[in-house]
């Protein structure tokens, strides 16, 4: 017993190591660097690209507009990097986003007071994050099979509890959605609320996953779960707090997406996921686990967003955009198995 205490360190100092350098043995930390600064000059690149295609692209109102309807995308992205990095996955973030939103103007609507109400959705989608992770590591179901029934559940109780019906809110539901700071002019119509807690969420969890014991626990599991099991870390007690921050996550995206509508959604967030656990993927989280970052997921999650609106103002139609991001997400994971493979 005194043997696996003395290992833990061991194990906590390797995983560290790994967060550091985010790169598989073989590659060394500049190679990896290179790697993060390619992904960042790919956004500034499009940027540059739409800016010069895009008549009127490149506007203040534009990028003020292109954070805001990111944000929510970011949001699910830092998210569930968590789920990624130690070996899982969530496919239930856009009916928890549905369920969420809607839990919170019902509350809203019942006469709770707003903040009540959104606090209310966010502790609906804690309390589904911690039901997927019990159901993966007290269940010992695969986190695909998991999250996919707690998707089916979850878009099922919301459809039954508004009989598949949008329900307005109070006026006072959309002031997080569609009010601004620092309002200047028309051309600078200020920055919305969503963005700042965009912000607020990537450098809490940045610094949460990078300078925690928690967070470096969470790239050993990811790296090594026998290994980390065998050194004394609560594997079970890691992913379940990782599958309770995508919960969050999701939940904090899905009340901002009902204040900005100022109704309920339970027929919105569908293929949510696919967006989120993309953002990720394009940042630099590795599939295999015990790889990815925060900022890596921001990123990621603005050349969704820089790619979507991009085409749209070029004239692209909704269906040039899928196929744009699918063969991004397609060189993202095939970047990813090529490491792998040379590990």
């Amino acid at each position: 017993m005194s043997n696996e205490i003395t290992r833990e360190p061991t194990i906590a100092a390797e995983a560290e190591s790994k967060a550091e350098s985010k790169a598989p043995a073989g590659f060394g930390r500049k190679k990896f660097a290179l790697d993060r600064f390619v992904i960042f000059g790919a956004f500034v690149v499009l940027f540059i690209l739409f800016s010069v295609v895009a008549k009127n692209f490149f506007t203040m109102r534009n990028v003020l507009t292109l954070a805001l309807q990111t944000s929510t995308v970011t949001l699910m992205g830092i998210g569930v990097t968590f789920t990624i990095i130690t070996g899982g996955i969530d496919l239930s973030i856009g009916s928890v986003i549905a369920l969420t939103g809607t839990v919170a103007v019902i509350a809203a609507n019942a006469g709770m007071p707003i903040w009540l109400s959104m606090v209310m959705g966010l502790v609906s989608g804690i309390v589904c994050g911690f039901l997927n992770g019990i159901m993966v590591t007290g269940l010992r179901i695969p986190p695909f099979i998991a999250t996919l029934g707690m998707m089916m559940v979850a878009r099922g109780f919301v459809l039954t509890i508004t009989n598949a019906m949008s329900k307005p809110a109070p006026d006072a539901f959309g002031h997080l959605g569609n009010d601004t700071l620092f309002h200047l002019s028309s051309k600078f119509p200020g920055i919305g609320y969503p963005v700042f807690i965009m912000i607020a969420v990537a450098i809490v969890f940045g610094f949460f996953l990078r300078k925690t014991r928690i967070g470096r626990y969470t790239y050993a599991v990811g790296s090594n779960e026998e290994a980390s099991r065998l050194s004394g870390i609560k594997v079970s007690r890691i992913k379940v707090i990782a599958y309770i921050i995508s919960g969050f996550c999701a939940a904090l995206a899905g009340i901002i997406l009902a204040s900005r509508m100022v109704t309920s959604q339970p027929n919105g967030g569908i293929s949510y996921e696919l967006n989120a656990i993309a953002a990720s993927v394009i940042g630099g989280t590795s599939l295999m686990g015990g790889i990815g970052t925060v900022a890596g997921a921001v990123v990621g999650s603005f050349i969704i967003g820089v790619l979507g609106v991009g085409l749209t103002m070029s004239g692209a139609s909704f269906f040039v955009q899928q196929i744009a991001i699918g063969l991004v997400v397609i060189g993202s994971v095939s970047i990813d198995q090529i490491r792998y493979k040379k590990k």
